[in-house]
């Protein structure tokens, strides 16, 4: 009778926390995969840094690299083409009780494929990313989390050789839900479900100098399941995410399927 009785306000902060999970999303701790163009499936792994720098861990830093794979548009090896180089720094401040900002800057290297069959190499994209981000979070209950935040990007976009190319620039808006559970153990495990809509608008170099309509492109749901190493300072991310693309050839098979992992080094402040 007491295990029914304990499952029932359990059930009930679930489906609560589902509820306001898709609710929310109409009002990044893991790193989370960027979107890698068309494929089926992708991979994605990072290496990142996480620094302390005060205290209270109010502020703090978190640089990374990672590289992503992806699939050709009608195969499944996850593991077959160069998608994407990442090089990013972030700064986080949480200035106030369940709020948080953040300011980042990126560098992204990524291969840019025919769309036909054999799918060969067309050149190289390079793009320079500066991005603010405010969150805030919801304690429901004693276990879950409920974060919602709201992210601005500029993205400029250059060849290898930095000329222009077609698309000049982007801004683009992205609206976020996740919902977070500790499980009861001793080594910070946590589960982890988040749905990221993204809407924007693009200057275009070719075929005129013109501005896109701003609308809706993307939506990416993730699953992820994080662990701290124990008697290590590391911490692991593993996770799923698929992205629907609009428009796109993969949105009719279910969208985009990535398979992510991430290993984070967090360092403690220290007083200098």
């Amino acid at each position: 009778m007491k295990n029914v009785l304990w499952e029932r306000p359990l059930r009930l902060k679930k489906i609560a926390g589902a509820l306001l999970l898709f609710g929310s999303l109409f009002l990044q701790a893991q790193i989370s995969p960027p979107g890698l163009g068309e494929a089926n499936t992708a991979f994605w792994g990072a290496f990142g840094v996480r620094r302390r720098l005060d205290s209270l861990g109010k502020k703090q830093t978190l640089s990374y690299v990672a590289i992503g794979r992806k699939s050709e548009p009608d195969r499944n090896n996850l593991f077959s083409r160069q998608a994407i180089l990442v090089l990013n720094h972030e700064v986080y401040h949480s200035f106030a009780p369940h709020q948080q900002y953040s300011y980042a800057f990126s560098y992204r290297r990524q291969p840019q494929y025919d769309e036909v069959s054999p799918y060969e190499k067309e050149g190289i994209e390079q793009e320079f990313r500066i991005y603010g981000r405010y969150a805030y979070t919801f304690n429901l209950g004693e276990r879950w989390k409920l974060k919602n935040t709201v992210r601005q990007e500029f993205r400029k976009f250059f060849d290898p050789d930095f000329h222009n190319v077609e698309e000049d620039f982007q801004l683009r808006t992205r609206l976020k839900s996740q919902i977070t559970y500790s499980l009861p153990s001793e080594n910070s495990q946590k589960l982890m479900l988040s749905v990221e809509g993204l809407f924007s608008v693009s200057h275009l170099n070719e075929p005129d100098k013109e501005w896109t309509p701003f609308g809706y492109r993307e939506m990416r749901i993730a699953a992820y399941y994080m662990f701290d190493i124990p008697n290590s300072p590391f911490t692991v991310d593993i996770g799923y995410m698929d992205d629907l693309i609009r428009d796109s050839h993969s949105i009719h098979k279910g969208g985009v399927h990535y398979l992510a992992a991430d290993l984070i080094w967090n360092l403690p402040y220290k007083k200098k």
